[in-house]
């Protein structure tokens, strides 16, 4: 079954010439294709090119789209979500108008352990259908691909429900989900001050189990003060990849205690975060291939500080940019929204942004052989946006230029 996508006033395929992602310069080296067209066979890019020079053999019943007057972009991909959750924060959101800190707030039992409390008593079905409902929203707004994580059950029970929910989802929902354990998210209260015991659950225990019923393709971990030290995610994360995860980690957020060393020694796919990445850090991960996931909407959310993105890209370390999307921290999911931030706050061209978003965030999930660019050999997840020039998607923020979704050939209507 054939779909052809002709006349794009740009199409912005992010060209990968067969690398997996872009790093220094090549960030800002977009592909473009003026008048472009794009020919889908079976869900799978076909043809990539201008539309005068259109030479292959249309078939009679394949759908025609017409894209004059708008751009076209490979769908982003959001690297980094924490979307299946219940309940609310708006409360701590209140407290930190009020000049609460994040610490302040989880100390008196709020924070994730507050999130915890909801997510426990919510059923596997109403949490896969506000899932379900937050996959909608995020495609609405050009993002195809999310990685999403568990950690907001922190037992055993709780932790499975959340990623037998991703899995039942992974086969109903167009949106394509990449399921991460993130059983290392914090301590859970039956385990206050006892650290090094939840660990052992987590290794002995709960890893294997996840791992011999295939629920997730990473473990992530908070590496942080007051959550689980270098020592302790060097031991859970070394154990995830004896099980054949892949591994990421939560680095350098709030404090500098070795996370990003830890995650560039490991060779983590994505190491997230890095607001409070030092130099030796940033060398450590420029040597180490992983790739650096900065969530602006966080900093913006939290009026913290920025990840230095711009000195890492100066760097040659390949950039992702991601929402975050969670109760606490990062109430939104548009990626759009979170370029503007990138650009405006964190140092970056929109090109590098439009980069950070696809074929880097891709390649943060282990998935750019499949997605991030508009290339032959592709799914053909593919956005149309109502804007005159692909600059306009960070410069034009605050509404949703989406104007049509297109996910592995299938055009969706919402």
């Amino acid at each position: 079954m054939q779909l052809l996508v002709k006349h794009i006033r740009q199409l912005v395929t992010v060209a990968a010439h067969g690398k997996r992602m872009k790093a220094g310069r090549e960030m800002r080296e977009l592909g473009i294709v003026e008048n472009g067209s794009v020919l889908v066979q079976d869900g799978v890019i076909a043809w990539v090119g201008r539309t005068d020079q259109l030479g292959v053999a249309i078939e009679e019943d394949a759908t025609v789209i017409d894209g004059d007057g708008c751009i076209m972009l490979p769908g982003f991909i959001d690297a980094h979500t924490h979307l299946l959750f219940a309940g609310s924060r708006a409360d701590e959101f209140a407290e930190r108008a009020s000049g609460k800190s994040y610490q302040e707030i989880a100390g008196a039992g709020g924070g994730i352990l507050s999130t915890v409390h909801a997510t426990r008593s919510a059923t596997k079905k109403d949490l896969k259908k506000v899932a379900s409902q937050r996959l909608d929203a995020m495609l609405q707004h050009g993002t195809t691909t999310a990685e999403v994580k568990s950690g907001y059950c922190l037992t055993e029970e709780g932790e499975l429900k959340l990623l037998e929910a991703m899995k039942e989802l992974m086969d109903e929902h167009y949106a394509t989900i990449i399921p991460t354990f993130l059983g290392a998210h914090a301590v859970p209260p039956e385990y206050a001050g006892r650290s090094d015991d939840y660990v052992e659950l987590l290794t002995g225990h709960l890893l294997p189990l996840v791992a011999q019923r295939g629920l997730a393709r990473y473990c992530d971990v908070f590496c942080e003060n007051g959550y689980f030290t270098v020592d302790q995610s060097r031991r859970l994360l070394t154990k995830a990849r004896e099980l054949g995860l892949g591994v990421k980690i939560h680095a350098d957020q709030l404090n500098q205690i070795g996370a990003s060393r830890l995650g560039s020694e490991l060779r983590a796919t994505s190491v997230d975060h890095l607001e409070r990445i030092d130099s030796e850090g940033i060398d450590a991960l420029k040597e180490s291939g992983s790739v650096a996931v900065a969530l602006p909407g966080v900093s913006f959310f939290m009026n913290e500080r920025y990840a230095p993105a711009r000195r890492l890209i100066d760097a040659g370390i390949p950039v992702a940019v991601a929402s975050d999307f969670n109760p606490g921290t990062c109430m939104a999911f548009s990626i759009p929204l979170m370029m503007t931030i990138a650009c405006t706050q964190m140092g970056l061209t929109p090109e590098e942004a439009i980069t950070a978003s696809t074929l880097n965030g891709a390649a943060a999930v282990g998935y750019s052989q499949f997605v991030g660019s508009v290339e032959v050999g592709k799914n053909a997840d593919l956005v149309l946006y109502d804007v005159p020039d692909y600059r306009h998607l960070a410069y034009y923020f605050g509404l949703n230029h989406v104007a049509k979704v297109i996910k592995k050939g299938t055009i969706l209507e919402f």
